[in-house]
């Protein structure tokens, strides 16, 4: 349960992070509440997978899922570069995510 929290934490920190930057410096109300929520709920969400995982192995994993969720959508949805360098980098980050998970 705790690795699905985890997962479900670093998604949500996709999402804030992407609030954040629509926020425009909290200047507008609608991305600046789903930035507050989804962040109290992937802060939360990570408090809690990090009872039964090791500190240093969710957090790694929670912000590996966040980056490479947000640059993800960057090049998706925002207009991003999606160059083979930028694309075989996050390759790598999800290669470290997935390893620190089999050898947990």
């Amino acid at each position: 349960m705790a690795w699905l929290v985890l997962v479900i934490s670093g998604l949500l920190e996709t999402a804030w992070a992407i609030a954040l930057d629509r926020s425009a410096g909290f200047s507008r109300l609608v991305p600046s509440l789903v930035f507050v929520v989804t962040l109290v709920l992937s802060m939360g969400g990570l408090a809690y997978a990090l009872r039964e995982i090791p500190v240093g192995t969710g957090y790694a994993v929670w912000v590996g899922i966040g980056a490479v969720g947000t640059a993800l959508v960057g090049m998706v949805a925002l207009g991003e570069s999606a160059s083979l360098p930028r694309i075989l980098c996050l390759l790598l980050v999800v290669t470290g995510v997935v390893g620190l998970k089999i050898f947990h």
